[in-house]
């Protein structure tokens, strides 16, 4: 009987006890960001200004904290206000880092650094983080809220595929992008569905 509602669970919502034991890290990992974040600040790192209406230059910032950031540990914060989702965001892609919650691909820039920001993320376990992101549409909004400024990011399309397909971290022309991956279909890791976002605006904490 258990097994039956723990699958009934997994099919209608997610997997309740790994999401239970992912909701333990992302509190533990939302400590550990709330003290880096005012350690952080501390320190005044002030963000250069001219780079136009709506966004201060948080490079030199996002620079100092990927010097410190080590795998396993906290990252920032990601919100999907259509989703009505919020986690922290933990440092690293690997098993161990993706049963805290979204991982950030250490190969791939800080945000505020330009280039591409890429998070991978659960759909079925370990809390679920990007189960519906196949909702998003373009001009939907994502948030990171990191502990020298906060980003905002517009959708721009979501994309099915392959596994193998790692141009999707690369840097391209143009203003910053976000990555978010999971795998695709449900309950299946036969592909990947990603979605593209470009860096709207910028702000200091």
């Amino acid at each position: 009987m258990l097994l039956l509602i723990d699958a009934g669970l997994t099919v209608l919502w997610q997997e309740p006890v790994s999401a239970y034991l992912a909701q333990q890290q992302q509190d533990k990992l939302s400590n550990e960001l709330d003290r880096a974040t005012k350690d952080f600040n501390s320190r005044e790192l002030v963000p250069l200004r001219g780079l136009g209406k709506g966004h201060v230059n948080l490079a030199p910032a996002a620079r100092r904290w990927k010097a410190e950031v080590r795998d396993g540990q906290a990252f920032g914060r990601i919100s999907i206000p259509k989703l009505h989702r919020s986690y922290v965001v933990v440092q690293g892609t690997g098993e161990a880092d993706l049963r805290k919650g979204p991982g950030h691909y250490p190969k791939t820039s800080f945000p505020g650094m330009g280039g591409t920001v890429a998070i991978a993320g659960h759909r079925t376990t370990y809390l679920a983080p990007f189960r519906t992101i196949n909702k998003l549409k373009a001009g939907d909004q994502i948030v990171l809220d990191m502990p020298y400024g906060k980003l905002t990011y517009s959708v721009e399309k979501t994309q099915i595929v392959p596994p193998t397909a790692l141009w999707i971290t690369h840097r391209v022309p143009g203003a910053e992008r976000l990555v978010l991956s999971a795998c695709h279909p449900l309950y299946s890791a036969s592909k990947r569905i990603v979605v593209f976002a470009r860096l709207t605006s910028t702000s200091a904490s």
